[in-house]
């Protein structure tokens, strides 16, 4: 099989995680290239076909997108290595680059900094997290 690469939206940034970490915080420290990890969950009950990412810092950023859960999953059954990377933030929440059996390079940049046009942008979403004072 010949090597592959293509895109995911990563959604679910909008929920919480189940120690209450704030997804979209942690997307928001992600950077462009880092390594991002898949999970599937085939006991998700809401979707069989789940595949959660984290990020390089071991926090969950949200879901491979259904559309493409399926696929990733099936590739991650059959025995392939998945090697995925932050590729962008995004209004679902973000975008990760897959490679199959090798790590994925990421599109390149326009002569302004942006992407290519199929990857949706979000240059400022409005999304600042709440102080949360310690528990002293």
């Amino acid at each position: 099989m010949r090597h592959r690469e293509f895109s995911v939206a990563v959604v679910g940034a909008n929920h919480p995680n189940a120690d209450g970490g704030n997804r979209r915080s942690e997307i928001a420290f992600c950077n462009r290239g880092e390594p991002l990890e898949l999970r599937p969950e085939p006991k998700n009950p809401f979707d069989e076909h789940a595949v959660a990412v984290f990020s390089a810092r071991g926090f969950q950023i949200g879901y491979v997108a259904s559309q493409r859960a399926i696929f990733v999953g099936k590739l991650l059954r059959e025995g392939r290595e998945l090697h995925a990377i932050f590729q962008d933030l995004a209004t679902c929440g973000a975008v990760a680059r897959v490679g199959v059996d090798r790590r994925p390079t990421l599109p390149a940049e326009d002569a302004d900094g942006t992407e290519a046009p199929s990857v949706e942008r979000s240059e400022d979403s409005g999304f600042w997290p709440d102080y949360l004072p310690p528990d002293d």
